[in-house]
């Protein structure tokens, strides 16, 4: 390792540590160009036999109303996730297409996570915040046809993404020597 990819890892470190969920977002909505670029970063996730089994559907400006037609089509107009997806200035689903066979189904929903994760530390290293969420409405049929998810995709999450308007305060974690079995 040369001394620029050492500074890399203790960034990489910092930004694990340092990135927060954010909940409130100022109304600026990121560029899509800037949400491709992390996309673009974020699919270098882990991928067995780069099976690349993701696709995204992100949901901007106007736009929002097609996402919050299917929320309300779901679970009717009158709900807070209505105003959630017309009120964030950004949302992206990520979606996977399901293997029938369930080691590579595994698989794939292992690295479907990690290119959520990979996006989410990629956002935060440029000042961008990130909310990841699953909700039941995610699943109705009425939300998934609205979108055109078919049968055999999953929706692994709606993801809030903006600048962050209030950054939360750390809250701690296990050590992992607590959780650590070790064999020797």
């Amino acid at each position: 390792m040369n001394e620029s990819q050492i500074a890399s890892s203790v960034h990489v470190k910092d930004v694990i540590r340092e990135r927060r969920t954010i909940k409130k977002f100022k109304q600026e909505a990121v560029p899509v160009e800037k949400i491709t670029e992390l996309l673009d970063t974020a699919v270098w996730a882990p991928n067995h036999k780069l099976r690349e089994p993701w696709r995204f559907l992100l949901f901007t400006g106007e736009g929002r109303q097609k996402l919050a037609e299917a929320v309300s089509n779901e679970m009717g107009e009158d709900n807070k996730f209505v105003n959630a997806v017309l009120t964030n200035p950004t949302t992206l689903l990520v979606i996977m297409k399901e293997d029938p066979r369930q080691a590579i189904w595994d698989e794939d929903f292992a690295a479907t996570s990690a290119l959520i994760q990979n996006f989410m530390l990629a956002a935060w290293s440029e000042e961008i915040g990130t909310f990841w969420m699953t909700k039941p409405f995610l699943y109705g049929p009425k939300f998934r046809e609205t979108l055109n998810i078919v049968p055999g995709e999953k929706i692994l999450g709606m993801i809030y993404v903006g600048y962050p308007d209030v950054v939360p305060k750390p809250q701690e974690r296990t050590a992992a020597a607590a959780k650590l079995t070790i064999f020797e």
